[in-house]
């Protein structure tokens, strides 16, 4: 029983280890794709942070617990390649940054080059607002009298002019009124007859001065009936014509009422129609002048102190309007309360009638006017290491040098240090120079 115990044992000796060798080439290639991304993820982390074959060490030592900054501090110094000693002299101040251009080049460019010097700066100040109708040339139309609609001559949109009847209507209260200068100016016909008459005999001692003065009396008492008559006539709205009309044809419409236009303008309401009984108060027609609107601009509490009456204001309302001129004829003396702002009015011409009322616009007063020494256009301006600057033109091409800002307005600004009255600079295509003087210099590997 011994020997075959023993050689049972040493048969299953001899095997285990042909049994563990798939076990451990499993984990010798775990390990060797480990070390793998170990070696991606420290050559990305060191590329990130120099972004050349320069940075493998600083980001090595950054891993590492910046064992390594020794070294990585030497390896510029010990490099003698031109690319680290370009970058020695740039980081030590050595070198200026510059844009060489010759003449020719900023001719293609389309660079524009003016010199410093002083200006006027127009200040100004962005008013919200909104175009209205001009009140003062708007005409409530009322008919003054009810009736019966027959006629409706004019509509929403049409051109009138002063005098054009608009609409005709029935009124038995017109023909009351029509009536009533009718039988007065009878009245007086037949008075001043019998005028005549007394005083003819009065003067011949036939009749007695009773009768005379009688007449004269009656006289007198017609003539104001027939003057209240015809204003009242007046009042309703008939004009002078139209009572000789009625005078002088019997067969006239004693009903007959004309609504007319009492001013040219635009019919923009119409509240009637052909049949509709009409009051006396009702407003039939609304006509408006549109030859000239009403800017409506909301100033603030703040900007107050900066406007005032007579100031002259440019008007826009986007890019597809023509701009307008005028001035500031009113300035309310009172704050809005439901918008806490104070209404300006500015009257505009509009003949085209472009402007329509409802439009919202943009109002631009011109509220200050200041020489200052070096004024500049704000194109001509780059931000550099987050510094405005500007490029000066020098002989080799141009140089950027940061400059402080003063006042400004929408297009040019003051320059209050940097530049000086006389020195060439850019003033257009300075985006060109920006992204020249970013690009990296050529270093020799």
């Amino acid at each position: 029983m011994k020997p075959q115990q023993t050689e049972g044992v040493a048969a299953e000796t001899a095997s285990r280890p042909e049994a563990q060798r798939p076990g451990r080439r499993r984990w010798q290639l775990l390990l060797l794709i480990a070390a793998a991304l170990a070696g991606a993820v420290v050559g990305a982390v060191g590329m990130y942070y120099v972004g050349t074959r320069d940075g493998a060490l600083p980001a090595l030592d950054h891993l590492l617990g910046h064992q390594g900054a020794t070294r990585t501090r030497a390896a510029p110094e010990a490099r003698p390649d031109g690319a680290g000693r370009e970058r020695d002299a740039v980081a030590g101040g050595d070198e200026k940054k510059r844009v060489p251009l010759t003449d020719n080049q900023i001719q293609q460019l389309g660079i524009a080059v003016a010199v410093a010097q002083s200006g006027r700066l127009l200040q100004s100040l962005a008013l919200p607002g909104t175009m209205v109708l001009n009140t003062d040339r708007l005409v409530h139309i009322v008919p003054r009298i009810p009736g019966v609609v027959r006629e409706v001559r004019k509509h929403l949109g049409d051109t009138v002019r002063a005098g054009d009847i608009l609409a005709v209507i029935d009124s038995r209260e017109l023909a009351d009124a029509k009536a009533a200068s009718l039988a007065a100016n009878a009245r007086v016909t037949v008075a001043e007859e019998t005028f005549t008459r007394e005083k003819d005999l009065w003067e011949k001692k036939i009749s007695p001065a009773e009768d005379y003065l009688k007449a004269k009396q009656a006289l007198a008492e017609a003539r104001i009936e027939l003057r209240a008559a015809k204003h009242k006539l007046s009042a309703l709205g008939v004009s002078e014509a139209s009572l000789q009309q009625l005078a002088s044809q019997s067969d006239a419409s004693l009903t007959r009422y004309e609504i007319v236009a009492p001013s040219a303008g635009t019919v923009i309401e119409k509240h009637l129609t052909a049949g509709e009984l009409l009051k006396d108060d009702t407003e039939a027609f609304l006509v408006a002048d549109l030859s000239t609107v009403w800017a409506y601009l909301h100033v603030t509490p703040s900007d107050l102190p900066l406007v005032r009456t007579g100031q002259h204001v440019t008007i826009t309302a986007g890019s597809s309007m023509p701009e307008a001129t005028g001035t500031i004829s009113y300035l309310a003396p009172l704050v809005s309360e439901e918008t806490r702002t104070v209404l300006a009015h500015v009257v505009l011409p509009n003949p085209d009638g472009r402007w329509r009322p409802g439009l919202f616009v943009t109002a631009t007063v011109a509220v200050g006017d200041t020489v200052v020494p070096v004024l500049i256009s704000k194109a001509a301006l780059q931000t550099l290491d987050g510094q405005p600057s500007v490029f000066v033109q020098t002989s080799e091409g141009f140089e950027p040098r940061p400059v402080t800002l003063g006042r400004s307005n929408e297009t040019h600004v003051e320059i209050t240090t940097g530049l000086q009255p006389g020195e060439p600079y850019a003033i257009t295509q300075t985006f060109l120079l920006k992204a020249e003087l970013g690009k990296p210099k050529d270093t020799d590997d």
